[in-house]
């Protein structure tokens, strides 16, 4: 029987497709990760399904969260950029 192993399988899907998925705002560029550690699923697994600042400060983590807050931002731009992100990631957020 072979063996699974998981640092292997966990190497090629970042070789294929990177740590991180980006996008742009403003000219100005954020990472989003592709992978959840566990930690990171459980805190956004008790963010309620409608706090959207919620999701994008775990997301981006502090000092992204606070780049990002200094742009226009629409409830409409968020969740094209959700669902762009889930798409590509097949994670997909803010759904409730």
């Amino acid at each position: 029987m072979t063996r699974f192993n998981v640092n292997a399988a966990r190497a090629q899907r970042l070789e294929a497709d990177g740590a991180d998925w980006e996008f742009e705002l403003d000219d100005e560029v954020f990472r989003l990760p592709r992978e959840f550690p566990r930690a990171m699923a459980k805190q956004l697994s008790q963010i309620d399904d409608n706090d959207i600042d919620g999701l994008l400060e775990v997301l981006l983590g502090e000092e992204q969260y606070e780049r990002f807050n200094k742009h226009t931002v629409t409830v409409q731009d968020v969740a094209a950029l959700l669902e762009a992100y889930g798409k590509e990631t097949g994670l997909p957020l803010g759904e409730g």
